[in-house]
């Protein structure tokens, strides 16, 4: 006997159907009309219906990320699986980049010299290069450092997107973003992580083309 397939087999129509399915199990809730499509997407990228909970925005953060991306704007990746998840054709038709220079020489280099992790040298890196719109979706010592040098005067993010996963400071890191008066959308707690970062990205662009 054959395995019975799909009912619904085109892919805007299973997009369609899931947001459909998302909506009516969400119900009403506390997103505006910005906010719940990023939100709604995160919970499309994972089946997981707790980021409701934990999902927060600073004031203006939707509006402050489609301006910038308007803009042009220079992003700066924590990893390079967040980087291979933008939809990097729609960034381009915005005239953005992004980028992640963790895998660089000299970070490794710099980073074994110094005695720190490959991903605060990147981070750093990532603010002399004039980067001013983050993703950080795995490294909480990214986020850590992107903090101090906000709070230095060093750097001036437009807006960040701190979803880390983990156990070993990634809550906390969040916490701290989220007390912190950057502009920003994270997620609350141990749950985050590269898709989750490239999935909010990939939802505020589809904002900045209407």
């Amino acid at each position: 006997m054959a395995t019975e397939g799909p009912v619904i087999v085109k892919p805007e129509e299973i997009e369609a159907e899931s947001f459909r399915m998302i909506d009516a199990e969400v119900g009403p809730h506390q997103f505006d009309e910005q906010q719940w499509p990023v939100v709604r997407r995160v919970i499309h990228t994972t089946a997981d219906f707790s980021f409701t909970e934990t999902t927060e925005f600073s004031f203006t953060a939707v509006p402050r990320g489609i301006d910038a991306l308007r803009d042009g704007v220079k992003i700066l990746c924590d990893t390079n699986m967040v980087l291979s998840g933008i939809n990097k054709t729609r960034l381009a038709k915005l005239g953005g980049t992004a980028v992640c220079y963790v895998a660089d020489a000299d970070v490794a280099a710099a980073a074994k010299e110094q005695g720190v992790t490959r991903s605060i040298m990147a981070l750093r890196k990532g603010v002399a290069e004039g980067c001013n719109f983050f993703l950080i979706g795995n490294a909480p010592t990214a986020l850590f450092e992107l903090l101090r040098l906000a709070e230095t005067g060093e750097a001036d993010p437009c807006l960040v997107v701190g979803v880390p996963v983990g156990f070993v400071g990634a809550a906390e890191s969040k916490e701290a973003l989220y007390r912190s008066e950057l502009t920003n959308i994270c997620c609350r707690g141990r749950k985050g992580g590269s898709a989750i970062a490239a999935t909010i990205l990939n939802a505020l662009m589809l904002q900045a083309e209407a």
